[in-house]
């Protein structure tokens, strides 16, 4: 296994890094001084694009390119932070907040400069409230040493920088839900096109991009495009935040090069699995992604590899699952979530979720038909491809996977009434 040496969280380990003298002991907005000397906006979103990043929330499209989409027709512009952060086995952005939130602010001024945007918006979960009081700490001591405000560093740009807390929806992290949000409506989402690049907050143009990717702006500009295109993966370089949980004897947050094995993270990083239990499957990107095989454990975790084992790398999220487990209950689990957050605009979500639900605790709790399962597969065939937005069919993946992968759980769920790990009781309806 290579060296390899942390970038997002090289320093997060020392308890002062969130205060801005340790920051600028640390190099600490030196790009944004950099930046505002020596370049142009158009030359900060000339290194983006040709860094190659792609945005970390999920979607893994090139942030150069979104940026691009921005129209020049004199009105003004904003930047949105995703820090909503909503999606289950997922707690990057979070240690990013708490630990070294001026990272994040410095990426949310050099992408604002490279977009020529003046005012930001930082939409943090509700429920992150220590990182909401980090936050604001660190920009009220970036607002008196004039990296904050007007007239930045004498430059002649402009640019404020506002927290928005939201009330803790999962739909949020959709980005059209979170401008509803931002504004002060509902959290439903937008009907699209027009995308926010041209109609966002305030039916103005808006960049939406989550925590990890501003975060890796702050590195583009300090390092260069080259240094952060030769990390990782070809197709979609530079360091990832891996948030591995489950069984494994070593759960934790992993900052490694995009493309990691996941037999690595897995035995490496995470120490192998608790009592030396085999693996049975794996959720590679939040409770989102579809199930991953044993089989699967020599797959590269970057977005291309990841799809190409029918799955989605997602916000890096990577639960792990040994041989004890039922997938039944597992299955259960995250659609009860799911269900929990639909924002019920769209009747096949609404409904379907809630239906999934249902026959799922039937079958779980000892009392599944024998044409349950393919029922199932049939409700999530009605929703997958049919909901307004992605939450709808980001509901079916994991289970449609599941009973695809793990049928014989769920065979012996409705022909034995018991569950197929027998160390797990059953669980009433």
């Amino acid at each position: 296994m290579a060296t390899f040496e942390p970038v997002l969280l090289k320093y997060a380990d020392d308890p002062d890094q969130h205060r801005i003298g340790t920051y600028l002991r640390h190099g600490g907005y030196q790009a944004l001084e950099k930046a505002l000397r020596e370049h142009t906006p158009e030359d900060v979103v000339g290194m983006v694009r040709s860094a190659n990043l792609r945005g970390r929330g999920g979607a893994y499209f090139p942030t150069g390119v979104k940026w691009g989409f921005l129209p020049d027709d004199g009105n003004p512009r904003f930047l949105c932070a995703n820090a909503d952060e909503s999606e289950p086995g997922t707690f990057a952005n979070r240690a990013i907040m708490d630990n070294d939130p001026h990272q994040l602010i410095e990426g949310c001024l050099l992408s604002a400069y490279a977009c020529q945007i003046n005012t930001v918006y930082i939409y943090i979960r509700g429920e992150f409230s220590f990182s909401y009081r980090r936050l604001e700490q660190a920009l009220a001591e970036a607002r008196e040493r004039g990296y904050v405000g007007k007239n930045i560093l004498g430059s002649g740009f402009d640019c404020e920088v506002w927290v928005h807390r939201g009330a803790g929806a999962y739909i949020c992290g959709e980005e059209t839900a979170l401008l509803e949000s931002l504004e002060g409506n509902r959290p439903q989402p937008r009907l699209r096109p027009p995308f926010p690049a041209v109609k966002g907050v305030f039916s103005l143009p808006t960049v939406i991009n989550n925590v990890e990717t501003i975060s890796c702006v702050t590195h583009i500009v300090n390092y260069g495009a080259d240094w952060f295109a030769g990390i990782g993966a070809a197709d979609a370089p530079g360091p990832k935040l891996y948030c591995l949980s489950g069984h494994v004897n070593r759960p934790g947050l992993y900052e490694l090069p995009m493309g990691t094995p996941l037999r690595e993270l897995i035995y490496e990083h995470g120490q192998g699995m608790r009592e030396d239990r085999a693996v049975k499957a794996i959720i590679p990107g939040g409770a989102s992604a579809q199930l991953l095989t044993a089989d699967d454990l020599d797959v590269t975790l970057d977005p291309g590899a990841i799809t190409a084992k029918g799955s989605i790398l997602g916000t890096g999220g990577v639960m792990v699952m040994d041989e004890t487990t039922c997938i039944v209950r597992a299955n259960l689990n995250t659609v009860r979530f799911f269900a929990n957050e639909s924002c019920g605009k769209c009747t096949p979500c609404r409904e379907g979720t809630r239906w999934m639900v249902d026959v799922l605790a039937r079958i779980e709790g000892g009392g599944g038909r024998t044409e349950d399962v393919e029922l199932l597969l049939d409700v999530c065939d009605k929703i997958n491809g049919k909901s307004f937005c992605l939450l709808g069919d980001v509901a079916t993946w994991g289970l449609s996977s599941g009973i695809q992968k793990f049928r014989e759980d769920y065979d012996r769920h409705v022909t034995e009434k018991r569950c197929f790990a027998a160390a797990q009781p059953m669980l009433a309806a």
